[in-house]
């Protein structure tokens, strides 16, 4: 049995603390630097968190688990493309590392580039085929750029794997709107707030989605 990390008990300052006594002692101790990152993150101070993990790749520069982290505190950030050249560099070090590959995607979505954005989620699915996220985010993109059809069959894909994927159903609604399949949106609508009906009806009242259904008897008793 090992001795429980502070960090593992959501204890993050205290994990700080221990940490940098570490680096105090031995300041080459690339796996402290990188989980003292983790434990700012957690605390929300994402701009000492990469500064943790650059310190962490400047002892070892090929820990593709500290450039993955570190893309996620700069789309934290919203530094969009610089979290996107961190992630670039985990997957040249770890290609099949499906995680990087679909925050790469994330932030790609962010800045609108969603052909880029589906060839990262598709990268992730590569080698993780049941990431339902990635299906479901994969169909958002789709989404954007008027692949309607194909951004539900990624929907479908998602819910697959995961049936009360609240998200899915909604956004599948989105595109059966935007489609002008009124039955297909309702149908898919009513899953999604039955299953969240606070956030959905709420989401439903003005999201331009449903711009050519709104008039509909069946949609206005949906989000009464």
């Amino acid at each position: 049995m090992r001795c429980a990390n502070p960090d593992d008990l959501g204890r993050y300052k205290e994990a700080i603390f221990f940490f940098d006594k570490a680096v105090e002692i031995k300041f080459y101790f690339y796996q402290a630097w990188y989980k003292r990152g983790i434990s700012l993150g957690n605390l929300g101070r994402y701009e000492e968190a990469v500064a943790s993990y650059n310190t962490a790749l400047e002892i070892k520069t090929n820990y593709h688990l500290a450039w993955y982290k570190r893309g996620i505190s700069l789309g934290n950030l919203g530094r969009y493309e610089e979290a996107v050249a961190s992630y670039n560099k985990a997957v040249e070090i770890k290609p099949n590392y499906h995680l990087a590959w679909y925050n790469r995607g994330i932030s790609l979505n962010n800045l609108g580039r969603h052909e880029e954005a589906i060839y990262s989620y598709d990268k992730a699915l590569e080698f993780k085929p049941d990431l339902h996220e990635a299906w479901c985010i994969r169909g958002i993109s789709l989404n954007n750029l008027g692949r309607y059809e194909e951004a539900i069959y990624s929907y479908d894909k998602a819910l697959e794997f995961k049936p009360d994927l609240h998200e899915a159903w909604y956004s599948k609604a989105c595109s059966y709107a935007l489609q002008g399949n009124i039955e297909k949106a309702i149908e898919n609508l009513q899953t999604a707030i039955n299953l969240n009906p606070n956030e959905y009806r709420e989401m439903a009242k003005t999201d331009s989605d449903f711009d050519a259904i709104r008039e509909d008897e069946r949609f206005q008793a949906l989000i009464q």
